[in-house]
């Protein structure tokens, strides 16, 4: 049974209220909370590391994985690789992330190595939310590794949030596409008071026709401070595309660092990448309408991140 801290906690970062329909595999301070499997999707826990093995059958469709991992424990460092092995042909959701409650004097730290092995023609949409919260001296720490290999035709598309409460954090993300292949990933970060993100993006383009569109939008308040890299390898005739907004605010510092490598004549790649304060003019249109600076720039920040 779960207590109140970690149903909020699975609600932050799943947006469940009780136990999801279809597979699940929920993880509470380092331990297996509660799992189902179905007919098409099995849950395998690892026998030579902590962590489990998710294997979907080929063709299934319109179902869905739920793999949260909650912590409350402070002092606690969790580790975890899971493997997703997506059939040929299967469309399917997986709904990831962590969230952590620490109101104790030690650290408490989640790092989780994901590798997927996306079938000809599957497509996954993977969402992946990070939370943290907690009032003590010990601080919020995730460390998120996504690897991605997308056979011929694959689609993946990847969400992943991190909306304050994490106070040090280093994602990385990488991939391989073969022929015909879509790597879509949208990330959004804010960061306040002292935290620190890096987020490590490299993409490598490898089969005839394949593709990749990675966006970044972050906020960075207070002494935080965030760096974006962001490397695409062209290896084909294939399009690539990398984007970086940010908003400064206060004393933040943001660093953007995209990188194209074009190793075929046909490869077509672009990057843009855009830091800046909140305009004024944005700011004077909504406290023209009743809001004072504070709430205009709030309103600004939810728009921009939503």
């Amino acid at each position: 049974m779960m207590d109140a801290i970690e149903k909020k906690l699975l609600h932050e970062v799943a947006e469940l209220d009780s136990l999801p329909v279809g597979a699940y595999n929920i993880r509470a301070n380092g331990s297996l909370q509660s799992r189902s499997v179905t007919a098409n999707i099995d849950i395998v826990t690892k026998e030579d590391k902590p962590g489990i093995d998710i294997f979907i059958k080929p063709g299934t469709k319109n179902e869905s994985v739920h793999i949260p991992v909650i912590i409350s424990q402070t002092g606690l460092t969790d580790l975890v690789y899971n493997d997703f092995h997506i059939g040929d042909g299967a469309d399917v959701t997986i709904i990831a992330g962590c969230g952590i409650h620490n109101c104790g004097g030690g650290n408490a730290q989640h790092d989780g190595i994901h590798t997927f092995y996306v079938g000809k023609n599957a497509k996954i949409r993977y969402v992946e939310k990070h939370y943290g919260e907690g009032d003590g001296r010990g601080k919020q720490i995730m460390n998120p590794t996504t690897v991605i290999h997308l056979a011929e035709g694959a689609q993946m598309e990847m969400e992943t949030t991190q909306i304050a409460g994490i106070d040090d954090t280093i994602r990385k993300t990488s991939g391989d596409a073969a022929a015909g292949a879509s790597l879509i990933i949208r990330e959004k970060i804010l960061t306040v008071g002292d935290q620190h993100a890096v987020t490590d993006f490299v993409v490598d383009l490898n089969g005839e026709g394949c593709s990749a569109n990675v966006i970044s939008r972050s906020v960075a308040k207070d002494h935080s401070v965030q760096e974006f890299k962001s490397y695409i390898n062209g290896n084909c005739a294939c399009a690539g595309h990398s984007e970086c907004d940010a908003i400064i605010m206060d004393d933040a510092r943001v660093i953007a660092t995209p990188g194209l490598i074009a190793n075929h004549v046909d490869a077509s790649l672009i990057h843009e990448a855009a830091i800046g304060k909140i305009a004024g003019e944005q700011l004077i249109k909504l406290m023209t309408l009743g809001l004072t600076e504070q709430e205009a720039e709030e309103q600004i920040v939810n728009g921009f991140l939503a």
